[in-house]
């Protein structure tokens, strides 16, 4: 059968752009090709859940304008399809009076990126909201929330089904032919189609270099890992507390997150994994590993960021160490509060010259459309970006 579009990687931004181009062409032929036995089994299922507002993102970038539109978008569809949510909003928490020109920074990025009702907070004033939290000043973030994103990942797999979609599972993509026809093959199955996108997550870099050899950037996995407070103590943390970003570090840092579930997670760590989808310490893939150690951005990288990193490895192999960064935002917390959580993996694109891609990255040539880069807020942002990518089909 010829197919109209054929999608790759059935996590939240494949699903959700499969979803938006039936919408846009009802009687479009689509398949989703996944090489797991189940929808979001990766970034897209095991993230924090969390509602981002687009806060922390440089204005105009294609993180700032798509979080702020899926944002409106995510919440709109688990009104409609029954997806539980919480709009409880989030404080950022400045523990040292050397963080509040960077709390400033964060409110003002947030004003640019046309957030209403911030607020800064005294210790006073944001105690009454998260009462064991300690710090000098924090900002309110109302239109932060949590959700259920597995959820939402199966309602879009239901809705494109019944849309006359379909989907495959347990069919790793190994080759892209694109020259007079354009033929994907899995290991087991080729398929004919006029157009192919891929949203490949942790191998994305793999999947654009089927059309591109010359696609120079690479993955490198980072494995963020959580505990979660124990119930006798999840009284602790009312909502969403974050401390302000290491502005020597890529990632957010260690914060507190009630699910929806009602449990509290604390983290998550950044540390360099060893296998692309390495939830555990252990998990390893020499090949994986290799790759990473000898491609030369990551020594530049790691020349950048190393001393931070071995923190997060110390953190990784010591509750001891973890239980006191939390600390820094609640006292209180000791190790026997915590039990062990889960871990995610992020994927970070990494350019040759040792920079990080930093913004969703989204390249088209011809008939074929890669998602190279879509780390968080690409959750939040789905829809959005399901949205524009459709309408560049």
């Amino acid at each position: 059968m010829m197919y109209n579009t054929i999608i790759v990687g059935a996590g939240l931004v494949g699903l959700a752009t499969a979803y938006q181009l039936k919408l846009k062409n009802p009687a479009s032929k689509i398949l989703i090709l996944e090489k797991e036995s189940g929808v979001s089994k990766h970034q897209s299922g095991n993230n924090s859940g969390v509602i981002h507002s687009g806060i922390y993102y440089k204005p105009g970038s294609l993180k700032a304008k798509n979080c702020i539109e899926g944002y409106q978008s995510i919440i709109q569809f688990a009104e409609e399809h029954g997806i539980k949510y919480d709009l409880c909003g989030k404080i950022i928490v400045a523990t040292t009076k050397e963080e509040l020109p960077l709390l400033d920074n964060i409110y003002k990025r947030g004003e640019e990126n046309g957030l209403k009702n911030l607020q800064f907070l005294s210790k006073e004033e944001f105690q009454e909201i998260e009462p064991h939290c300690t710090g000098v000043k924090a900002v309110k973030v109302p239109q932060t929330g949590i959700i259920d994103y597995p959820g939402v990942a199966e309602k879009l797999k239901e809705l494109f089904v019944n849309l006359g979609g379909e989907i495959l599972f347990n069919q790793k993509v190994s080759q892209i032919i694109n020259e007079k026809e354009t033929i994907v093959k899995t290991e087991n199955q080729e398929f004919k189609t006029e157009k192919i996108i891929t949203c490949g997550g942790l191998y994305s870099d793999k999947l654009s270099k089927l059309t591109d050899p010359k696609n120079d950037f690479i993955i490198v996995p980072f494995r963020g890992e959580y505990y979660k407070l124990k119930e006798e103590r999840k009284s602790l943390v009312k909502n969403l507390i974050y401390p302000v970003p290491d502005p020597n570090f890529p990632f957010l840092g260690v914060h507190f997150t009630r699910m929806v579930d009602g449990n509290v997670e604390a983290g998550p760590n950044a540390v360099l994994a060893f296998k692309r989808e390495g939830y555990k310490f252990t998990d390893f893939n020499f090949a994986e590993t290799l790759e990473t150690f000898i491609y030369p951005g990551f020594w530049k990288i790691a020349a950048k960021y190393g001393k931070t990193g071995l923190g997060e490895i110390h953190r990784s192999l010591s509750k001891a160490a973890f239980t006191k960064a939390l600390q820094k935002l609640i006292p209180e917390i000791q190790e026997n509060d915590l039990v062990p959580g889960g871990a995610g993996v992020r994927a970070q694109a990494l350019k040759r010259d040792g920079s990080l891609i930093d913004d969703f990255d989204i390249l088209q040539k011809g008939n074929v459309i890669h998602v190279r880069n879509a780390p968080s807020p690409a959750a939040t942002s789905c829809l959005s970006i399901g949205e524009k990518i459709a309408n560049l089909i």
